[in-house]
């Protein structure tokens, strides 16, 4: 056999880890989460993970 021959392997195929449905009740989730830190300055990071997330879904 020559390495003409040879195929590499191809990977597998990637699967999706969360589905479309997934993205919203995440998004409520944050949304929830939001409420409960709005005084504290991470929640600007889930404010920003919240409009990212709007994006998706």
């Amino acid at each position: 056999m020559t390495t003409d021959t040879m195929e590499a392997p191809q990977p597998a195929r990637s699967r999706a880890v969360f589905s479309q449905e997934d993205f919203g009740l995440i998004r409520t989730a944050i949304a929830h989460y939001l409420r409960e830190v709005q005084d504290q300055p991470e929640s600007i990071k889930y404010a920003n993970l919240y409009h990212r997330l709007g994006r998706v879904a």
